[in-house]
């Protein structure tokens, strides 16, 4: 079946070749002064111009040395939508550099970004959070995020938005929730992020999954996901899609390190699909299956369970991953283990 993709071709007027490019050093000056030239068109094809220039981290250094995320931040609210396109375009590219993304950051271009968030255009909208995404991998960035407040937006727009952008905003939360989750908990995102577990996109699955994990990484994030997702965390472990496999069994390990997730678990029929994932040699899943099946060792019906399935544990100590064949071991411990 087809699927509607977001376009980012330009109205048929609007000629990057007509844009000309002053000389050597003058070129971006130059262009910078033309994005605050009050003719539409030299504004566009100032934009055009800049967009190619700043594939070049160089180009990247030089226009933040000349002020020229002032006049984009400007031009991010103008009222052509060509403009608000090659504008979020051109930060989006920036991003893509590391000193791109530090000059964002330093310049305040993350909390002016936030007016993007409802734009009509769904193109501007991709790239604002592409940018998000970008800036989320630095943990500056991600901090910048938590502090200009957008986690409840993203959260919410997570309902609503194109899928080809709930993957950028899942892939966004996922980085900034490995900084502070309590900001994500309070705007409901497990429930939301549960509703995307059972989507038809193997990718939006997978990252739902994988923001459910970095949630989990954080003592009160584990007790919702304790609450209301194990069981559909259980049904993922066995998905069609080693990602989805991956990031569902990851989320139930950190989940099962509470009591209250491993009798959860368990109740959910966990240990036939843990140890199916568990037996896959060279499996993404293989070590956090083992981790998982260890903590539900822990409870006796657990155990008594794992006991006639040692044979498992027995072939994972084969694997080439130490981190594996340790954690085979303790599996084996844990399972063997009996109170004097």
């Amino acid at each position: 079946m087809a699927h509607a993709r977001i376009s980012a071709n330009l109205p048929p007027n609007i000629d990057p070749t007509k844009a000309p490019i002053a000389f050597g050093r003058r070129a971006l000056p130059k262009l910078n002064e033309e994005l605050q030239s009050p003719e539409l068109l030299t504004q566009q094809r100032a934009l055009m111009a800049l967009c190619d220039l700043v594939h070049d981290p160089q180009k990247v250094y030089q226009a933040l040395e000349l002020g020229v995320l002032n006049n984009l931040k400007t031009l991010l609210v103008h009222q052509d939508s060509t403009v608000r396109q090659k504008t979020t375009e051109i930060l989006h590219i920036m991003t893509t550099h590391n000193v791109g993304r530090h000059g964002l950051i330093q310049n305040g271009v993350i909390s002016a970004l936030a007016e993007l968030l409802d734009d009509p255009v769904d193109i501007c909208r991709k790239n604002t959070h592409l940018v998000f995404e970008y800036m989320s991998k630095l943990t500056e960035g991600a901090v910048g995020i938590l502090h200009a407040g957008l986690i409840p937006l993203l959260v919410s727009k997570l309902k609503n938005e194109l899928e080809e952008i709930q993957e950028l905003i899942l892939g966004t939360l996922s980085n900034c929730l490995r900084v502070e989750a309590s900001e994500a908990l309070a705007a409901d995102a497990v429930t939301v992020l549960k509703e995307k577990l059972t989507c038809s996109s193997v990718a939006i699955r997978s990252k739902a999954a994988w923001v459910l994990l970095e949630i989990s990484t954080h003592p009160e994030g584990k007790n919702e996901v304790c609450e209301e997702v194990i069981p559909v965390l259980v049904s993922l472990l066995e998905d069609a899609d080693p990602e989805v496999q991956a990031s569902a069994t990851g989320a139930l390990m950190f989940a099962t390190i509470k009591p209250q997730g491993r009798f959860s678990a368990l109740g959910a029929e966990a240990i036939p699909p843990l140890l199916k994932l568990a037996a896959e040699e060279g499996g993404k899943a293989r070590l956090s299956a083992i981790k998982a099946l260890t903590m539900l060792a822990e409870l006796p019906k657990g155990r008594q369970t794992l006991l006639n399935h040692l044979d498992t544990f027995q072939q994972c100590l084969k694997d080439p991953s130490k981190a594996v064949e340790r954690a085979a071991k303790t599996a084996i411990s844990v399972i063997q283990w009996k109170p004097y």
